[in-house]
């Protein structure tokens, strides 16, 4: 069997030496580069495109904030809540995401090129009709989570919980989910073919599908 080539992932490229911002800023200008934000709270709510440039983003709270159209490119998210944060069309690259939650956050539309999510909590979140390519999610939450008609090219699953998450309409063609873990899960029929899975997993979705196995 021909082995499979790993996805490769460009990291974030940030300078050692960077400057903290004053979030303040934020309700007033709309481009921020080589700083890091740290250890405060935004509520902001901006219906222009905010740019991030070369930013670590470390223990900062998101809640409920609004960034429509946010891009973000060389930045880093560490131990931030993003929960229920609209990140709708927002395009992310080169981008890394690591021990955050996404609990309800909006990123349906949004763009993904090189961009890492590990060991993240993303219950209830919309990826609906997002675009990914060269992506990794490792050791993420996705229960109830909703991909519905997301492109997902070159992307990697591995020992993620996607239990009840939404894959309708999803091309699942050369997806790699056999780590993963789930009791039930919402894909097409149609757009299954190439996707991998366990034997345990490939089971379940036969019981799904309405066959009977026989032991």
């Amino acid at each position: 069997m021909e082995k499979k080539k790993k996805i490769k992932i460009d990291e974030p490229t940030i300078p050692d030496h960077i400057i903290e911002l004053n979030i303040v800023q934020l309700e007033e200008e709309r481009f921020f580069s080589l700083g890091k934000i740290s250890d405060c709270s935004i509520e902001a709510e901006i219906d222009e495109t905010v740019y991030f440039d070369k930013i670590i983003f470390k223990n900062v709270s998101f809640q409920y904030a609004s960034f429509q159209s946010i891009e973000c490119t060389d930045v880093i998210f560490e131990n931030c809540d993003l929960s229920n944060v609209d990140f709708s069309d927002a395009v992310f690259h080169r981008v890394k995401l690591k021990n955050s939650k996404l609990v309800g956050c909006n990123l349906s539309g949004a763009t993904f090129r090189n961009v890492q999510l590990e060991d993240c909590l993303a219950n209830y979140a919309s990826f609906g009709f997002s675009d990914y390519k060269q992506v990794r999610f490792i050791n993420c939450l996705f229960t109830n989570a909703d991909f519905y008609e997301a492109k997902i090219v070159k992307t990697e699953f591995k020992q993620c919980n996607l239990h009840l998450a939404n894959f309708a309409e999803v091309d699942l063609n050369g997806l790699d989910i056999s780590s993963c873990n789930f009791e039930n899960i919402t894909i097409s029929m149609d757009k299954l073919a190439g996707c991998v899975v366990s034997k345990d997993q490939a089971v379940g979705f036969a019981r799904a599908f309405g066959l009977v196995i026989k032991e």
